[in-house]
């Protein structure tokens, strides 16, 4: 059965509540979804629009799926999967966000005509998979009910948002670990707290704050991206002089950026995105030279809608990570225009049993 159309849809889904970072304030999630069919089936994949991460905007995702990569797939096999994914990938340069969006909805329209769930064409078997929840940058006060609020609910792993660029030094570090003091102090010693810089910091802020983490005995499992992206000797030398582990997120798209980071010994663990790869078959090329170089992984996402943290969720369940991943992204989600798909229970992500990603595209209502 060969592919026989490509279609593009834009899409827009509300926060319950605003997302805040060092790099940006967002109160919906921007997202291109792809559909490939072929006559009988479709499949779906999302190219999020993350400005200031990928630099991907949805109107780019749409010029590249429409003008270049959906040309492209037309009249060929649509269980060539492999092939045709490395067709996408060699197409265009850059673009990881429009070549995830295209990867993923091959995968699943795969999945779909084989009528078995993505996590199983995958190679896996697990339905679920554990979640941490996401602390938006905000007032101590509000971090720490925030903090309470999550835990009551049942997650066990919270990510915490630090990191103000252009803040005095001192003030900022001491600012950032009175956050973190207090969040522990609200949930105790038994939740696992991580913190996500998103490359505010300098080296020598990520050290200083860090250090006095340490000092005062907070507990940290981890510090994602403390400092600028393209500074790899910065953050190699932050990962020398700290114990607790650094997790690249910006600083590794693809193989090249891993294998730099890997060589300057520069993180302990990865976080893997599809948006930042070019989908999952980028990814587990991500995930396993991770995995041989004796370094941490874990599976991230872009704030999307249940099509890109879906086949993230289901990366993680059929391949598995060395931490907790970070697929909360729909339980931000005040609504979505999509049907199906994945749901949350407490701490873990459930994948639906049913055929690819288990989600449908009403549009009538688009």
């Amino acid at each position: 059965m060969t592919i026989k159309e490509v279609r593009t849809h834009r899409v827009s889904a509300p926060f319950h509540t605003p997302f805040v970072t060092a790099l940006r304030r967002a109160t919906t999630a921007e997202s291109l979804l792809v559909s490939i069919s072929d006559g009988s089936d479709a499949g779906f994949g999302e190219a999020p629009q993350v400005w200031q991460v990928t630099g991907g905007s949805v109107a780019a995702a749409e010029a590249c799926v429409q003008q270049i990569l959906g040309p492209l797939l037309i009249g060929r096999d649509a269980d060539d999967v492999a092939g045709n994914g490395r067709l996408v990938q060699r197409a265009v340069q850059r673009n990881e966000g429009a070549k995830a969006a295209v990867d993923v909805a091959l995968h699943d329209l795969a999945a779909r005509r084989l009528g078995v769930p993505l996590v199983r064409y995958l190679g896996g078997v697990a339905l679920s998979v554990p979640t941490d929840v996401t602390l938006a940058a905000d007032r101590p006060e509000a971090l720490a009910a925030a903090a309470r609020a999550r835990v009551d609910e049942g997650f066990r792993v919270l990510k915490v948002k630090v990191g103000k660029p252009g803040a005095g030094e001192r003030d900022a570090a001491a600012a950032d670990i009175a956050r973190v003091r207090d969040i522990r102090a609200a949930v105790g010693p038994d939740v696992l707290l991580r913190l996500d810089a998103n490359q505010g910091w300098t080296p020598r802020q990520a050290v200083r704050v860090i250090r006095g983490i340490e000092d005062a005995g907070l507990d940290v499992e981890l510090v994602e991206q403390p400092v600028p992206r393209h500074d790899l000797d910065g953050l190699a030398w932050v990962s020398d002089r700290v114990g607790v582990p650094i997790l690249a997120d910006e600083a590794v798209f693809g193989v090249r950026d891993l294998v730099e980071v890997i060589r300057r010994r520069a993180a302990d663990l990865v976080n893997v995105k599809l948006a930042k790869s070019g989908g999952l078959g980028p990814a587990r090329t991500l995930l396993e030279l991770a995995a041989a170089h004796d370094m941490g992984t874990l599976i991230g996402s872009m704030m999307e809608t249940q099509v890109g943290v879906g086949a993230a969720a289901s990366l993680a369940a059929a391949y598995g990570t060395s931490a907790v991943s970070d697929l909360d992204a729909v339980w931000w989600l005040a609504s979505s225009p999509l049907r199906g798909g994945l749901r949350y229970e407490g701490d873990h992500v459930h994948l639906p049993d049913r055929p690819g990603l288990g989600v449908t595209l009403p549009l009538e209502d688009l």
